[in-house]
């Protein structure tokens, strides 16, 4: 008796471990998925930017939401226990509040795979045990709907969808950190009650069902996790769904909110172009990409295949930003909010590239990544999180960006609403944002190395240390150090393998030509090609280092000619870093709309440690054209140029030194 209450016991103490033997995506049995995920926390970053990030993370960005979100300001956390009868009040903040609250209880979940620290466990079991009270007994849980007594999917815009997919991926991921299963049965009764409102066949008045798809991302991690069919199956069931029925404004729909702009108008396996919701498309290809990675769907990935190049290839800035404008149409002129508009059509002053968009587009490639194992979709992930992710908070971590322009100024566009501004908020209405971010930076370490047939990919740089078990079930441990993205030499040293060969493939970016890869100081027998993996197989041995050589140089990047808002115009960037002009370091009274960028201008790199938190800046000789006209359109009179030291900082650290002017691309002086 007692051996078998210390084997019971011991099982206790090793169910957390256990647990961390899964993926964010937990994809090691999706037998689809080419690069396949990391253990939860298996990746710890030690130096450099996104260990600095990671910090800000953990001591100001988590703290600080986690007080937004439980106070009065923020509510959200106050609406689950008005929910539960534990507190009187009224619903406060938008109907996807809930999401919210549970992507910011995802990131506390990350970091404590991370840092171990037991008080961010014991908040969440006490949020869990609230959340647990306020569901209904048959499964429901939408607080707004259930505080307000309004009718259940009596419209499509109460995100009940939206907030069930959060539910259920946060419980999946507290599942697999703690090995607790407090969380995943509140999941697991709520998609048991979605299942049974939907199949075995969905009533005709639910046919148009959904909003903003994210169920479908959180109903594939449900079936991972539980191996429960029925949740993979109603997952695919919601794709199927859209683009079925006929298009107008019903019970669960207004005319602003139909056809294109949710992805209704056209099945997703014939659909060819990015339509409608920039955040809506984009969660909805991501959970495509989850089913066939359980299905491997020919017509599922050929679609995602065509949407992709369509996005990157067409519709997608410079910095990986999506969602071209707030107000518009799609290409079948049906009224999209928040959206892609058609091809090539780009404006930088009025570009929306919401920080939820932008992360979905890190969200997607991620996922394509693991389909097909492709570097490029490194790039685009890479591309985001230094660029139009991190743009949506400031340095220090407590306030937010809802959109994210490529250019600002005091003329012009001057929009009067509550996500657009040119200074950051310690607190937006519309949150969906902020805790989104938050998680991302939370887990993005998740996503720097992926388990491959046999190995080991790198597909994000920075330093860290990697202790993980490949898909053979040896144990491999690599030591990364650089200071990328300011510096381009990287280092990965062996600290253990097995004792036969295995692959280790180091991402190599596209902007990479002429990268060098070395091995114990000599040059490695395979063929290093910007925009492709270099595989390195041979047997390794502890002490074995691997030497990456990126050139950094400062480059200027033209727009496609039929982007019209960029002609004759020039971007700058080093490395994978997109940068922009800023008011602070213009002459007094300079306006944004007054460089100009000499096309030979001879630009170098300087890293400032105590600006903007420890940034690369980019100094050369610009020069500014005082016009001072003012009327529609004006005789061109001869251009009169002052040159000046310039000095450019990163785009994603721009608006950290009070209000300012701002632009990414400048026109060009030939």
């Amino acid at each position: 008796m007692k051996k078998l209450v210390s084997f019971l016991f011991g099982v206790l103490l090793l169910q957390p471990l256990f647990a961390q033997e899964k993926g964010i995506m937990n994809n090691k049995d999706s037998e689809h998925v080419v690069f396949k995920s990391i253990n939860i926390g298996d990746c710890k970053w030690t130096e450099g930017f996104w260990a600095d990030k990671f910090k800000v993370c953990e001591e100001a960005m988590i703290p600080y939401m986690g007080e937004v979100l439980t106070g009065d300001v923020g509510h959200a956390l106050n609406n689950f226990k008005i929910a539960a009868g534990m507190k009187e009040g009224e619903h406060k903040g938008m109907k996807w509040h809930d999401g919210d609250f549970y992507k910011y209880m995802e990131a506390m979940m990350y970091m404590y795979a991370q840092n171990g620290d037991e008080k961010l466990i014991s908040t969440l079991e006490e949020y869990i045990d609230i959340i647990g009270k306020a569901q209904a007994e048959d499964g429901y849980l939408q607080t707004q709907v259930q505080i307000t007594d309004k009718e259940r999917f009596g419209n499509r815009q109460y995100h009940e969808m939206y907030n069930a997919g959060h539910l259920m991926t946060s419980a999946c991921i507290y599942e697999r950190v703690t090995g607790k299963t407090n969380f995943l049965d509140i999941a697991i009764k709520h998609a048991d009650f979605l299942y049974e409102q939907f199949l075995p066949e969905t009533p005709k008045e639910l046919m148009r069902f959904g909003f903003n798809q994210t169920q479908i991302m959180g109903l594939v991690e449900l079936y991972r996790t539980t191996k429960d069919q029925r949740y993979l199956e109603l997952a695919e069931h919601f794709i199927n769904l859209r683009g079925k029925s006929k298009i107008w404004p019903d019970a669960v729909a207004n005319y602003k909110f139909i056809g294109d702009m949710v992805q209704e108008r056209t099945p997703l396996r014939k659909e060819k172009t990015a339509e409608g919701h920039a955040v809506l498309a984009l969660y909805f290809y991501a959970g495509a990409a989850d089913v066939y990675a359980e299905t491997g769907e020919k017509a599922l990935i050929n679609a995602l295949d065509r949407l992709w190049g369509d996005v990157v290839n067409k519709k997608m800035y410079v910095t990986g930003a999506c969602g071209q404008t707030h107000h518009g149409v799609s290409s079948h002129v049906d009224m999209i909010h928040e959206g892609f508009l058609q091809e090539y059509m780009m404006p930088n002053l009025s570009a929306y590239n919401e920080t939820c968009a932008n992360i979905c587009n890190a969200m997607f490639n991620y996922r394509m990544l693991g389909l097909h194992g492709e570097a490029k979709y490194g790039d685009i992930m890479e591309l985001v999180l230094f660029n139009s992710a991190l743009s949506g908070i400031s340095i220090e971590g407590k306030e937010y960006f809802y959109a994210n322009p490529l250019r600002a100024c005091k003329l012009g566009y001057k929009p009067k609403n509550n996500t657009e501004f040119v200074s950051r908020k310690p607190y937006i209405k519309c949150f969906c944002c902020p805790p989104n971010l938050v998680r991302t930076i939370a887990k993005v370490s998740g996503w720097a190395y992926s388990l491959t047939k046999n190995g080991v990919a790198v597909n994000l740089y920075g330093g860290n240390e990697l202790k993980t078990k490949m898909l053979d079930g040896s144990v491999v441990e690599l030591t990364q150090k650089t200071q990328y993205p300011w510096q381009g030499s990287i280092s990965v040293t062996v600290n253990k393998a097995k004792k036969t060969p295995f692959d280790i493939q180091m991402r190599i970016p596209e902007w990479a030509k002429g990268a060098t890869l070395k091995v114990n100081g000599k040059n490695v027998d395979t063929e290093v090609v910007a925009g492709q993996y270099a595989t390195i197989e041979r047997k390794w041995k502890k002490g074995d280092e691997i030497s990456l050589e990126l050139p950094m140089d400062i480059k200027l990047l033209e727009g496609n000619p039929l982007i019209e808002e960029v002609r004759n115009q020039a971007a700058i960037k080093r490395g994978p870093v997109v940068y922009c002009v800023e008011s602070p370091d213009l002459p007094k009274e300079t306006s944004i709309l007054d460089v100009y960028l000499p096309v030979k201008s001879n630009f170098t790199a300087t890293y400032d440690p105590n600006l903007l938190g420890g940034v690369t800046t980019i100094n050369g000789t610009m020069k500014i054209r005082k016009t001072n006209k003012t009327e529609m359109y004006n005789e061109l009179s001869s251009k009169t140029f002052v040159d000046y030291s310039a000095k450019l900082v990163p785009y994603f650290a721009w608006a950290n030194r009070g209000d300012a002017e701002m632009t990414v691309w400048v026109p060009i002086v030939w």
